[in-house]
């Protein structure tokens, strides 16, 4: 990079000895795994925006595993290195901000596909707009010719980013960006916990759950030195997964409510006899699907609301406001007696089915209506009893430390 790159080298150098003199202001990291070709260019571009901030700073790489010169380049560039054996994306940068000192942290890929002299571009809403999470848009941007492979660009983020969109009510352009900043302050409020690509997801889900102020700045998206670890498929559908298990109201409580809804409507209707639709006619067989619909969303239901609990007792979800008032209003009690009730008045149909056949001398039995009602009802009230223990299990921990 030439002497003044080499010069601002040589003033980090001089500020890491004299910190105990001196605040630092932006920690910059970057995670790192057998990245000698790329890595020298991204500690001297980073050393360079820290420049030209005026606020002292410092370059931790945050090194998972590597085999190459990746470590003895950084270092003599100036750079602290962390060494994190565990191997992920999540635990690299896990690694990096539990050593940062910086009241900013700016987090970027060691591929030389974020240009780091563009720090200042992030940190200027955190400091002057009150912002405390700065995402740099590529589709704000410019995505250079070769940076981003057509499908990533056109298929994979847009639809990955609306999703996120959508699933959690925010409004980002651009969600998988690997460049971004945040205060300190910030980064404990997030709790970041996963270890693996999916972690710019969950900082993003976790930004807003955290109802931390976001701001997006556009930024220029750079062909990568190296070679790519990326995985599309894989890597697609671990982002896909975790959010989806991050939104147990979109993966379960809306699927199993309409499932729940369809077969509950489809039973009433078909209790009292069957439907004539001009000269089609809808009988039992369809209540048939219409029960199996009921159990499914019924269970599915069930299972959002265990997923929603563990979430809430374990602190993932602390603020979940649905969860919040049902365990206010749960009695272990109450919920096993509607469980019960539920139950008996399934029962009662079958009693209603056994006296019919009692009553036609042990011949020519047929209520399949009632006899299907009975089974629904009869599970469903089962569940709920079993289920009442389960969900009372999960609340010990908040009733322990409440």
């Amino acid at each position: 990079m030439g002497t003044t790159v080499q010069s601002v080298t040589d003033q980090v150098a001089l500020q890491g000895r004299d910190e105990d003199q001196q605040d630092v202001a932006i920690s910059v990291v970057m995670p790192c795994l057998n990245e000698e070709e790329t890595i020298g260019v991204c500690v001297e571009k980073a050393l360079e925006g820290i420049r030209r901030t005026g606020l002292p700073g410092e370059v931790i790489v945050a090194d998972n595993g590597s085999e190459d010169r990746s470590i003895e380049i950084a270092e003599s560039l100036g750079a602290r290195v962390v060494h994190q054996r565990k191997r992920g994306y999540g635990n690299a940068y896990l690694a990096g901000f539990a050593a940062a000192r910086g009241r900013y942290i700016v987090m970027g890929d060691s591929d030389d596909t974020y240009d780091f002299r563009e720090i200042g571009a992030l940190i200027k809403p955190l400091q002057d707009d009150g912002a405390e999470y700065v995402m740099g848009s590529r589709f704000a941007g410019t995505i250079l010719p070769g940076a981003m492979p057509w499908l990533h660009q056109y298929i994979g983020n847009p639809v990955l980013t609306k999703i996120l969109n959508v699933m959690f009510g925010l409004k980002a352009s651009d969600c998988h960006t690997g460049f971004r900043a945040f205060s300190k302050e910030a980064y404990e409020r997030m709790r970041l916990r996963t270890t693996g690509m999916e972690f710019a997801s969950e900082m993003v889900i976790n930004a807003a759950k955290a109802k931390l102020k976001v701001a997006e700045v556009p930024i220029t998206y750079y062909p990568r030195g190296g070679e790519s670890k990326l995985r599309s498929f894989r890597d697609g559908w671990r982002h896909l997964r975790f959010m989806l298990m991050y939104s147990p109201d979109h993966l379960f409580l809306i699927p199993g409510g309409l499932l729940f809804v369809v077969g509950l409507v489809g039973m009433a209707a078909l209790l009292p006899g069957p439907i004539h639709i001009g000269t089609k006619l809808i009988s039992f067989h369809f209540m048939f699907v219409a029960a199996l619909l009921l159990l499914l969303g019924f269970q599915i239901l069930l299972t959002g609301f265990y997923a929603k609990a563990y979430a809430y007792t374990h602190r993932f979800a602390p603020d979940d406001r649905m969860i919040q008032l049902f365990y206010r209003y749960f009695s272990l009690e109450k919920w096993i007696l509607v469980g019960l009730g539920v139950f008996a008045v399934g029962l009662g149909f079958d009693v209603y089915v056994l006296v019919t056949w009692i009553n036609h001398g042990f011949k020519h039995l047929f209520e399949v209506r009632p006899a299907i009602v009975a089974l629904t009802l009869m599970v469903i009230g089962g569940q709920l009893v079993f289920s009442s223990f389960l969900l009372s299990i999960l609340n010990i921990n908040t009733e322990a430390t409440g």
